[in-house]
This record gives structure tokens, sequence and C-alpha cells, in this order.
């Protein structure tokens, strides 16, 4: 079968067809931060479980402590992302759907943008899943007018990222300040 992505009217909804599976990409900040708004309080429950999920992915990889309260944390790291982008496996209802990816990106939504937070889970990977985050990431931050989109690849995955187009920055080192 072939690989296809169509980008339904008016929404940041993409699917993309992979044998036997029905993939879909969904923009959860931008560009409608309402959506990700409380009501009454509370986020709707259908978001709720997203979160969840997205919570999963999050231990998983080893970015934060399965032991510690990571919902409201993780809701708000969604809520300041330029961007937030989770892949989804069809399951029948909405409710159904099982985040099996995500993507974000940080900005100052003038020059310059950050793509982080990639992954996908491991029983899903190498079906293209985490190079569409990437693209859909890169595309909407170049329609929102960023050209100057980095990222800091962990170790074993350059090559992923070279294949995406990126390139090594030469005499650029990554620095983190510890606290």
């Amino acid at each position: 079968m072939q690989k296809i992505c169509r980008k339904k009217p008016k929404s940041d909804y993409y699917t993309r067809e992979i044998p036997e599976k029905m993939f879909t990409f969904t923009f959860l900040t931008h560009p409608e931060p309402a959506r990700f708004s409380r009501v009454g309080g509370k986020l709707p429950a259908i978001l709720q479980e997203q979160i969840r999920q997205i919570v999963s992915l999050y231990c998983a990889e080893g970015w934060l402590s399965e032991e510690a309260d990571n919902f409201d944390l993780v809701s708000r790291i969604i809520a300041g992302s330029h961007c937030f982008i989770i892949a989804a496996d069809e399951n029948g209802a909405e409710s159904r759907k099982i985040v099996i990816g995500m993507g974000r990106s940080i900005s100052d939504r003038v020059s310059d943008a950050y793509i982080q937070d990639v992954t996908v889970k491991s029983e899903y990977r190498r079906m293209g899943i985490g190079g569409k985050i990437i693209q859909l990431l890169a595309e909407r931050l170049h329609a929102d007018g960023l050209n100057w989109i980095g990222l800091i690849a962990e170790k074993g995955t350059h090559h992923f990222y070279r294949e995406l187009g990126f390139k090594e920055m030469p005499g650029a080192v990554p620095m983190l300040i510890k606290s």
C-alpha cells in the first residue's frame, strides 16, 4: 500500500495510511490554544486521557520520573509549547485512540525554534511515524515564519535526523546548566 498524507480542510488533523494501520497526527496547541483550556476548571475527558498517555511516553523515555505527579507538569508543557503534536493509533472510537508518539517545538515566535521531546512507542518505530512528526512540526514552524529550526539529537539518533534534512552545526556544542 502506498503511503499517503492528506490534510483535512480547516483543521490540524493529518492522516497517514500504513498497511493495516491508520494513524492520525493532531496538533494539541497550535494554532488554537483555547482548545486546551479548562472548562469549569477541568480539562475535557478526552484530553485528560491523552495527557495521561503523553505522561507515559515521557516516563518511558526516562525524561520524567514515574513516581512524580506529572499530569499538571505535562499539561503546562503542552500549553507552553509553540506547538505540540501527537500521533495516535486509530482504534475505532475517538475515546479509544492510543497515543503512540509525540513531539513539540519551543520558540520565540519570531525567528527561532527548537524541536524536542520527539518519541514513538518502541513497538511502532520504523514505520515512518517519527519522521512524520518531525516533518509536520517543521512545516508548521515554517508556516509560522520560523526559518531557524534546531534540535539536539540524542546519542545514536544523528542518522535519523540527517535523513530528515538536519545537519550538524560545526563549532557548536550543546550545553546545559545544572541546577
